[in-house]
């Protein structure tokens, strides 16, 4: 197979597209896999804590496999440039699989916390190496053809995973919502092993532990910060400072360190790369917005607009819908032109005008304004999502690709956790005040547990109460959706600054410019089927 993995994208396309489909294919297993697990599970929690109890330890089923995804998203990606990507890759989808297969058999709550935590240790490596094998397989170019569908994977497991959840907790049992993983990796782990075919890569480096620790304590730190302040501790307590003062001493001496280890985690020079920067600033600001509206579209949809819960994945259809459509028409045309700068400069506008709009919502909205409201955000992200990864991998070497995708899907998850921590503490604190504000003593101690109240517990309350928790929720998404059309701005302020450098591959950029020998926009090509 040697003699195959250098040929140039030039000569290997017309031998590629049904082996590579179905690599592609497999791909999107996985991706799905890491995508609707949480969806999943967050329809099947009630069942869970009513047969294993342990309620006050309910968020760490979540923080656990948030902390461990996060923590080894740059160490997968790292391995990955290091020892080669389809070993690292599928060593991540056995660890995904394991941990789903221990968490359906967890005894107690703190069983199931400790393999949630395997689980997302396997995740970690699960979207990098997606977005990493991808980036081999196939060149920039060439690779706006394939957003779609990875957009579309993105929109089921969001629309599809509360429905699976709830139909597999309801008619097989919980633990089924992690056992159904197992068939679907199967299918993957086969897929990609007969028939993907990459360079074997043999590193004499040593890892480096001591950056792979400095990192890890500090996304951990952030993370449970975003996670805690304001929900367990007070945003001001010592808890949360002495978090925050370990997060960031220990990601400067995590940065400092990088200049000096002879084989970085994250090499800084990626970063030298203005392209590759304003990337990672607009995938933060990328997650930051579309994690916050997915938490609280639902809630004002449920509590103010009286939509059934049930269906709960369906209400973020016109969004979802939008940034589905608009991700393939943005792949198809940076595949045809080669220009791409116009789509974070368009999406970013966009998204400030939804977000503004959606800002606007109150009691009297119908459902298809804010239909309309919500697919012009989507039409934003949809211009966003895949763009920021094809311009952060355009902008490296090959041996960079893993460590660059790692970095961006790490930039990203981090900006959902800052969002849904920073809007969240904001709408809290709206919520609670209109309820005072409206009902009084009454309206406070219905909301001082949690801000946020499913369907069930609004019918308890009296109708009087009930108008003003509809009242503060319609004030509690006006101030977290207008705080995202903010942040929002400073992602269109960094596509301004992006310059459209040339996609290295196929079509007529690659040979206008000579390129089409570099080894930067060479592929490998996979096993014929």
């Amino acid at each position: 197979m040697a003699d195959k993995t250098d040929t140039p994208v030039a000569d290997a396309g017309e031998k590629q597209p049904k082996s590579v489909r179905v690599v592609l294919l497999a791909l999107m297993i996985a991706m799905m896999l890491a995508m609707l697990d949480n969806m999943i599970i967050g329809t099947a929690m009630p069942t869970i804590v009513g047969e294993l109890g342990g309620l006050e330890h309910l968020s760490w089923v979540v923080t656990a496999y948030t902390l461990a995804t996060a923590a080894s998203t740059p160490l997968w990606g790292k391995l990955g440039d290091m020892y080669g990507r389809k070993g690292t890759f599928l060593s991540s989808i056995v660890i995904f699989l394991i941990g789903s297969a221990l968490s359906g058999m967890a005894q107690n709550m703190g069983q199931l916390i400790g393999f949630r935590a395997v689980q997302g240790l396997g995740a970690g490596g699960l979207m990098v190496g997606v977005m990493a094998i991808i980036g081999d397989l196939i060149p920039p170019r060439e690779r706006g053809k394939y957003q779609g569908m990875m957009a579309g994977v993105m929109a089921l497991a969001m629309i599809g995973g509360p429905l699976v959840g709830g139909t597999i907790t309801d008619n097989w049992g919980w633990r089924w919502a992690f056992y159904i993983n197992l068939p679907l990796g199967v299918v993957a782990l086969i897929a990609v092993t007969a028939v993907l075919h990459l360079p074997r890569k043999r590193s004499k480096a040593r890892i480096d532990y001591l950056g792979a620790a400095l990192l890890t304590v500090g996304i951990t730190a952030i993370v449970l910060v975003t996670t805690w302040g304001g929900t367990e501790y007070a945003w001001s307590s010592a808890r949360i400072m002495e978090l925050t003062g370990i997060g960031v001493a220990a990601l400067v001496g995590f940065v400092f360190w990088q200049t000096r280890a002879a084989e970085p985690v994250v090499p800084l020079h990626i970063f030298r790369s203005l392209n590759f920067t304003l990337m990672s600033v607009i995938g933060f600001i990328t997650g930051f917005v579309m994690f916050g509206a997915t938490l609280f579209l639902p809630l004002y949809q449920q509590s103010v607009q009286g939509a059934s819960a049930t269906n709960s994945g369906l209400l973020l259809l016109p969004m979802l819908g939008a940034m589905l459509v608009t991700s393939m028409v943005a792949g198809r045309v940076t595949t045809n032109t080669g220009k791409y700068k116009v789509f974070p400069v368009l999406g970013s506008a966009l998204m400030i005008v939804g977000l503004y709009l959606l800002s606007t919502m109150d009691t009297g909205t119908s459902r298809l304004t804010s239909g309309i409201f919500m697919a012009v955000v989507g039409l934003g992200m949809g211009c966003l999502m895949q763009i920021t990864m094809l311009v952060a991998q355009n902008s490296v070497e090959m041996k960079d690709m893993g460590v660059a995708s790692s970095s961006t899907t790490l930039f990203r998850t981090l900006g959902s956790s800052f969002g849904v921590a920073i809007m969240g503490a904001l709408f809290n604190n709206r919520v609670q005040d209109v309820m005072s504000e409206r009902a009084g003593g009454l309206g406070s101690k219905v909301t001082e547990q949690s801000a946020q109240l499913d369907w069930k517990s609004m019918q308890k309350l009296p109708a009087l109460v009930r108008e003003a928790y509809q009242h503060a929720v319609s004030a509690g998404t006006h101030s977290a959706f207008l705080l995202g059309a903010v942040v929002a701005v400073l992602a269109l302020v960094a596509a301004v600054f992006v310059k459209e450098v040339p996609l290295k591959g196929a079509g007529p950029t690659a040979s206008d410019d000579g390129k089409a020998g570099d080894p930067a926009a060479q592929t490998p090509v996979v096993e014929p089927v």
